[in-house]
């Protein structure tokens, strides 16, 4: 674990690194496990140490992508809602097997005291994360959906690493907020163009 801790976040510091491993737990989870269900209790923070997490809103029975965490990433949403003891407003699923930090709620104020660079660092991912919500919002508000699939696919391949992805039609129809039948269509389009190649529940970035 420490290995990897250092790693994945090698902008925080040594002594911050050893206290955040001291009250925190490592946990694996694989693809498709639920981190954290919305309206639940938030007993710890995740920090991602590898792999990718997506973050989610449900509203009755639609669900949309918020933003990813890559590694490094802390879940803010998590965070704030463990520090004024509310419940969770998202929804966190592994997108791919990775393995996560959890650090408990009730440490959350005495890092804050002791540790001037964890509040730096939560700063830094909130900016990210609001920049990343703006881009949803904008996207939802003035781009077309060929445009928001699109930027939605090259997202998830720079999140993973890879320009070939393992997702149904269903999955992204779901994050986007439309339905199946509308981006089975538009990926039809993009492999005509040549931007894509699909597979069955796979597909490639040209």
């Amino acid at each position: 674990m420490d290995n990897s801790f250092k790693k994945n976040i090698p902008e925080l510091s040594a002594s911050l690194m050893d206290r955040l491993k001291e009250v925190g737990n490592t946990r694996r989870i694989m693809k498709g496990e639920v981190l954290l269900q919305e309206d639940a209790p938030v007993y710890s923070i995740p920090i991602l140490l590898s792999g990718a997490v997506k973050v989610n809103q449900i509203e009755e029975d639609k669900e949309m992508l918020l933003y990813y965490l890559k590694s490094g990433d802390m879940c803010i949403m998590s965070f704030l809602g463990g520090l004024y003891g509310e419940k969770s407003k998202i929804k966190a699923v592994a997108g791919e097997d990775s393995e996560v930090l959890l650090i408990p709620v009730n440490q959350i104020g005495e890092l804050l005291k002791s540790k001037p660079e964890w509040t730096e660092y939560i700063f830094e991912v909130y900016h990210r994360r609001f920049n990343e919500l703006l881009e949803v919002i904008g996207a939802v508000a003035f781009k077309k959906m060929d445009e928001r699939l699109l930027a939605f696919i090259r997202r998830r391949a720079e999140v993973t690493g890879t320009n070939e992805l393992e997702v149904t039609h269903e999955e992204l129809a779901r994050e986007l907020g439309t339905a199946r039948v509308v981006v089975s269509r538009l990926l039809k389009e993009m492999e005509n163009k040549n931007i894509v190649t699909l597979g069955r529940n796979r597909i490639t970035l040209v």
